[in-house]
């Protein structure tokens, strides 16, 4: 489709070149009746290399293509407006290529409200010490988050302030369906801590964009089709609650060193299950982690998280079964994940996500 869109663009820039062909004389051109003037043919010479432009960070993605492509616009349709005997067919193609610049422009807001929440933190929230997470620091711990740590490679290593995570895989609305597919990024911060998620996904054929973002014990989920049409906005207690879950359940599955956390209270069950209780602030929340005996972290079910779709709020035990560790940026970690609600009529497997990658204790911002 992209790529489609990239041949449409660059053909009706071409058509653009017709004006300024006859402007100098360089073609007969009996579609276009009205005279056009050197300067004139200027402008749609310029119309044209914009949309030449606009199609070329349309298709590499650069960040403000949609700024190229709304200036090119404007213009081709100043034009069409003054000719608009010969040319008002060209109205079409500039209408759809406006749809598009404007879910790219909701897109590009977006990501700005992700990228300045994260700048922020790496700022403000990116100040305590890294030194190396060490036997005396686990020691506290039940005996089977200590083998978990070991295992995967967070002893010996620096303690974690902070991490960036990529993901693909499929997130779905009720069961059985096909699911849409999604990829992400998130920045989590421990010491205030935050998490920042963004996603961009493709629902009805259509571009969706995520985005979560937690901080200061306060939690949003909004989603919007196009870019621009909210389906979910979700806020609130409940909200806030089950963000917290998230948050801890991240530290479980992600970054293991930040287990010795001093906000966890740990209780041990017994040789493979421990129950930690979380708390930020006001909010505690707490989750039963379940080992198998290669020492990984096998499951982790909260009942304090909730179901929403913005409107209203369902408590279900979730649960995030893990597998298939992997060596990824120097620890042992799980590479595929399930994200399930056990509802009394049957378990609901609403999303699977897949790690890309993962960077500790980073410093700027990647886009």
């Amino acid at each position: 489709m992209r790529i489609a869109f990239v041949i449409f663009m660059l053909l009706h820039a071409a058509i653009h070149l017709f004006g300024f062909a006859k402007a100098f004389g360089l073609a007969e051109l009996k579609e276009l009746r009205l005279p056009i003037s050197k300067p004139t043919g200027m402008v749609w010479l310029l119309a044209a290399v914009l949309l030449g432009i606009y199609s070329i960070l349309y298709l590499t993605h650069a960040k403000y293509h949609w700024l190229f492509g709304m200036l090119a616009v404007l213009l081709s349709q100043g034009l069409i407006v003054y000719f608009w005997k010969d040319v008002k067919f060209g109205s079409i193609p500039n209408v759809l290529i406006l749809m598009v610049v404007f879910v790219s422009l909701g897109s590009f807001l977006l990501k700005r409200e992700f990228t300045s929440r994260v700048q922020h933190d790496l700022l403000e929230n990116n100040t305590f010490p890294t030194d190396i997470l060490t036997e005396k620091d686990i020691a506290h711990l039940p005996a089977p988050v200590q083998d978990y740590l070991r295992y995967t490679k967070s002893v010996g290593q620096e303690k974690v302030k902070n991490f960036r995570a990529e993901f693909v895989g499929v997130l779905h609305s009720k069961p059985n369906d096909k699911g849409m597919k999604v990829q992400s990024v998130q920045y989590n911060f421990y010491e205030n801590p935050s998490r920042y998620f963004y996603i961009t996904a493709t629902k009805m054929g259509l571009p969706a964009t995520a985005l979560h973002l937690y901080q200061n014990e306060t939690a949003t989920f909004q989603v919007k089709l196009l870019n621009w049409i909210t389906l979910v906005d979700a806020k609130g207690t409940q909200m806030n609650q089950g963000e917290t879950v998230t948050l801890f359940n991240d530290m479980c599955v992600i970054a293991p060193a930040t287990l010795i956390d001093k906000r966890i209270r740990w209780e041990a069950i017994n040789d493979t299950v421990a129950k930690g209780t979380f708390t930020n602030g006001n909010i505690t929340i707490s989750a039963k982690l379940y080992f198998n005996k290669n020492h990984e972290l096998a499951n982790f079910i909260s009942n304090d998280r909730y179901e929403t779709d913005g409107n209203t709020y369902r408590n279900y035990p979730w649960s995030t079964p893990v597998k298939d560790y992997k060596l990824i940026n120097g620890y042992l970690l799980p590479s595929q994940g399930s994200m399930i609600y056990h509802k009394p009529e049957g378990d609901f497997t609403y999303g699977e996500l897949g790690y890309k990658s993962v960077t500790y204790n980073v410093t700027e911002l990647k886009d």
